[in-house]
């Protein structure tokens, strides 16, 4: 193969294996939310999946009847929006999705726990992890 011809594969191999990874940026879906404490890191309880819930986009996690769920915060919603709480999946039948937090509407659980009764009011923000969360490959 000539030198011309190897270049051309070479980069048309490194083009097929280098993408391009773009974040998404997302509307926030409400201006205040309810947390154990400061920082949303402690669970506020657990609730379990009444049915399933498939997540619309990559800012919520799928739910399956009878899952349980570590909440973690509580969206507080803008008049005409919907409501929202934080959480994430528990269980060894979904391990895979431990770990993975994501928004879901609370009338598809029952609230079974509750750890702390007296949260925190705090101003929603837009972070790093919403975009991570949200990547697209091109």
């Amino acid at each position: 193969m000539d030198k011309p011809s190897c270049l051309v594969v070479l980069f048309v191999s490194f083009g097929l294996l280098h993408q391009s990874v773009i974040g998404v940026q997302m509307e926030k879906l409400a201006g205040r939310k309810r947390c154990a404490d400061k920082d949303c890191s402690y669970v506020i309880s657990m609730a379990e999946a009444l049915e399933d819930y498939g997540a619309p986009d990559c800012r919520y996690i799928n739910l399956k009847r009878g899952q349980m769920i570590y909440v973690y915060s509580k969206l507080k919603p803008v008049e005409g929006a919907g409501v929202f709480w934080s959480g994430s999946v528990y269980g060894d039948r979904y391990v895979d999705q431990m770990g993975i937090i994501g928004y879901f509407p609370p009338n598809f659980v029952n609230e079974t726990q509750v750890f702390v009764k007296k949260t925190v009011e705090l101003p929603t923000t837009v972070s790093f992890s919403t975009f991570t969360h949200c990547i697209h490959h091109r």
